[in-house]
């Protein structure tokens, strides 16, 4: 893997991370939340236009895949107001990808490798210890991870197919428009304007720029590498965001579900092989 590649994927990893801090760390995550959807709509629209490329088979999936993401992020703003990002986000980015392996066994016949079941195996023991064996992680916490990782898994099937017939940047940029009208206009009917006034703030913009240019540094990561060593790396945010859930926001990460985070991330690491 050239050293290019690397440093370009594991920034793509400390930005996702990022994104993720900056929402759970406001102090209206929803809100903050369909602010930064937004404003990373807005940011990717000019290179979505002058990248144009979308054909008419593409629509089907880009309809199913926004309405995906519309969940992901409302599960997700929810999950940040209720349940600690250290429960949250390895739950979710580590199940995420058994999920997909497992509906590829079950759906279309195809076999996991033996560091695929490798990977399936030290996932599963790290979600074990980051829930807790002594003292348990609140039951929110883990009911917003699966809810997250299946949507995550849902919408990353459905676009494997869907990006076949569009280029990824147009792509990304229809999926997100309409979760990023519905989810700030729902929030606006049920909070109100001044909800959302409130989060337009620095860390919500930043997290909406962060949002696409997470992405950017993976397409750039893959351009110069395989897909596989690119999300290998890419799933050191995992490690990261439970630091920085540590250290920012001052939540109670012990180091049972430190290991545990680790294993996630080596898991999921090894099911891209």
């Amino acid at each position: 893997m050239p050293v290019s590649a690397f440093g370009l994927a594991l920034a793509a990893a400390f930005v996702h991370a990022l994104w993720n801090l900056l929402l759970a760390r406001a102090r209206d995550p929803e809100a903050a939340g369909a602010v930064a959807l937004v404003t990373g709509v807005f940011v990717f629209a000019p290179a979505a236009a002058l990248t144009w490329e979308v054909e008419r088979e593409a629509w089907p999936y880009i309809a199913a895949s926004s309405v995906l993401e519309l969940l992901y992020f409302a599960l997700l703003g929810a999950a940040y107001r209720r349940a600690e990002l250290s429960v949250v986000y390895p739950l979710s980015r580590g199940l995420a990808p058994v999920l997909v392996l497992a509906v590829g066994a079950a759906a279309l016949g195809a076999g996991a490798s033996p560091a695929q079941a490798a990977g399936v195996c030290l996932v599963g023991l790290g979600v074990v210890l980051v829930r807790g064996l002594r003292r348990p992680a609140a039951p929110a916490g883990v009911l917003f991870g699966l809810g997250i990782a299946a949507c995550i898994a849902a919408y990353t099937l459905v676009d494997d197919r869907g990006i076949r017939y569009a280029g990824a940047i147009t792509y990304l940029e229809m999926s997100l428009i309409l979760p990023a009208l519905a989810y700030a206009g729902g929030l606006t009917v049920l909070k109100g304007r001044p909800a959302l006034r409130a989060e337009l703030r620095p860390g919500a913009l930043l997290a909406g720029v962060c949002m696409v240019g997470a992405y950017a540094l993976v397409l750039a990561a893959l351009a110069r590498a395989d897909a596989a060593p690119v999300a290998a790396v890419r799933e050191a945010s995992v490690v990261i965001a439970t630091a920085g859930a540590a250290l920012l926001l001052r939540e109670p990460v012990g180091p049972e579900r430190l290991v545990g985070v680790v294993l996630v991330a080596a898991g999921v690491a090894l099911l891209g092989v």
